[in-house]
This record gives structure tokens, sequence and C-alpha cells, in this order.
């Protein structure tokens, strides 16, 4: 595959991916092998509110270390990522012996001094020669940067995409999940309007009961009955919060639908919907209605708890 293909490919993935929600976990793992190296590239990612970068790699890639960052950040908007380069040098061709002539040229000149100056005999080779230091020395080539980037950025971007890809894959799952959980909560917020009327008429057959008893036969006055009810009426009132409430249960579920940096929205509009449902708890005068918001409060702490997963 050429590298224009490709890169074609890598955008086709980007744009796919960029429409579809993200945990911020994940894993991806891609290797580069040929006759003289094997590239690893490992990345692994766990929630965090921003995106935190760390990485471990050669020393000689460190070169490339804001290139790489700026690469990660067209896959990756939030989390906590490790990202892990290993690489294998299968040859040793980077690696020559470099001769010092002019220094062998010198201690050979000052050896054959010697011998003249205290009549010494012995043969003075090149194995003798090579030992004295700086003769024979090993050196590393370097190796062309340009060439070093393209065979690792390859990488990194394959891993990259598989990275998305996982990411993606739990998105999904997530969204089904909280999906669920926002039915599960409409059908609750549904009861709640449903008993609100039956616990004011109930509450109306126990005030006209209670008041017979202590009047007995004593003519009781409907409107002084109906003002009464109308206060406790306007008191345990929760209609502003469970309209409020399926408000924002529509909105979450539209905000599921958007393409990116839906987290941080997710997770204020969770603390308004707890708001609701905790006053809905705290104007209960009624066991049915408080259990109805305590399983409102259970949910939403559920769907809080999948939202920090959410990039």
């Amino acid at each position: 595959m050429t590298m224009y293909v490709y890169a074609l490919r890598q955008i086709k993935n980007i744009r796919k991916s960029s429409k579809m929600i993200k945990s911020m976990t994940g894993f991806g793992r891609a290797e580069l092998i040929d006759e003289e190296k094997k590239i690893t590239v490992e990345m692994k990612s766990v929630n965090h509110r921003y995106l935190d970068i760390n990485m471990r790699m050669p020393k000689k890639f460190s070169v490339f270390e804001a290139s790489i960052r700026s690469l990660l950040k067209e896959y990756i908007q939030r989390g906590k990522v490790d990202v892990f380069i290993t690489c294998e040098d299968y040859t040793q061709s980077r690696v020559s012996v470099k001769y010092n002539r002019e220094l062998a040229q010198q201690y050979l000149g000052y050896l054959q001094e010697m011998s003249r100056d205290f009549h010494l005999e012995g043969e003075i080779n090149a194995a003798l020669l090579s030992r004295y230091p700086e003769v024979l020395t090993m050196e590393e080539q370097t190796e062309d940067e340009d060439e070093m980037w393209s065979a690792l950025e390859g990488v990194i971007r394959r891993a990259a995409v598989q990275f998305v890809e996982a990411r993606t894959k739990e998105g999904t799952e997530l969204k089904r999940d909280i999906l669920e959980k926002l039915k599960n909560m409409e059908e609750k917020v549904e009861l709640v309007e449903k008993r609100s009327p039956v616990i004011i008429q109930e509450y109306r057959e126990k005030l006209e009961t209670k008041v017979k008893e202590l009047l007995a036969d004593t003519q009781i006055e409907e409107s002084r009955i109906a003002a009464e009810v109308i206060l406790y009426a306007d008191k345990i009132c929760t209609d502003e919060e469970t309209v409020r409430l399926k408000s924002h249960i529509k909105h979450t579920m539209s905000v599921l639908d958007e393409k990116e940096g839906i987290g941080r929205k997710l997770d204020f509009i969770a603390q308004e919907m707890n708001r609701e449902a905790n006053t809905i708890l705290s104007k209960a005068n009624d066991l049915e209605t408080s259990n109805l918001a305590i399983d409102l409060k259970t949910e939403i702490e559920k769907i809080r708890e999948q939202i920090q997963n959410i990039e």
C-alpha cells in the first residue's frame, strides 16, 4: 500500500470515527518489521479531564516527541494516554570501524625512534599498532531523520487507528447503556406525574375524614377544605421538576448523537438532573413518590459514572 493510499484511508477512518461516541479507555498496537528493524507502538488510556500524553521511547526517537504529540491530537481529545515505543535493530550496518592513519603513523614513528635510541630489536606490525588508543575506533552511523520519522509515523498512525476503534466500540456500548437508563428514568418520571393528582385526592379524603371526626355532625365549609387542599398541593407540586427532568433526558439523548467533545456537556446535564431529583425527593410526602425519586437518583448516578468514561 502506498503512503498516499494509506493517508486517504486514515482520513476516512478519522472522519467516520469522529461521528461516533468514544470511550476514554482504549488500547492500540502496531508493528513495523523489515530486514533492518522492528518498531512497536502500544497505546492505552484511562479517564482524565484533559488530554495527558505520556511517552516512553528510545533516545533516538526523542527528537520526534513534539511531532508525535501533534499527531496524536488528530485522534484523541481527552484521556490519560500512555504511549510505549520500542525499536529492535536487526543489523550492525550502522556501526563502522574508523582507522586513524595519521595517529598510527605517529605511533610508528615514535616506536621506530625508540628502537634506534635504545638499540631494541623486534618487528613492529599492524596488529601491534592497532592496539594503541584511537588507532581503530567504532562509530555508529547516524540515521536519516526523514526516513526514521516516515517509518515511525506510519506505525503510530496504525496504532492510533486501532486505539480509536477500540474506544469507539466501547463508546457504542456506553451509549446503549445510557439510553437504556434514560428510558428507565422517563418511565419513573411519568409515574411521578401520574401519582401527583392521586396524592392530592388522597389528602383531601383524609382531611375531610379528620375534620368530620373532630366536628362531628357540624357542617363543613367546602371552601375551607378546598383552600387547605390547594395549599397542600402547592407545597408538594413537582410539575416544574418533572418537566425539566423530561427536558434534560431528551437533551441528553440528543447530545449522545453529537460528533465530539460531549463528555463535559453530559456531565453538566447529569448534575442538573440530579438537582431536580433531589427537589422531588424533598417535596415528596408520599412513600411511593419518595421511592420513585430515590430510583431516579440511583439511575442518574449510574449515568454519571458512565459519562465519566466518555471522551
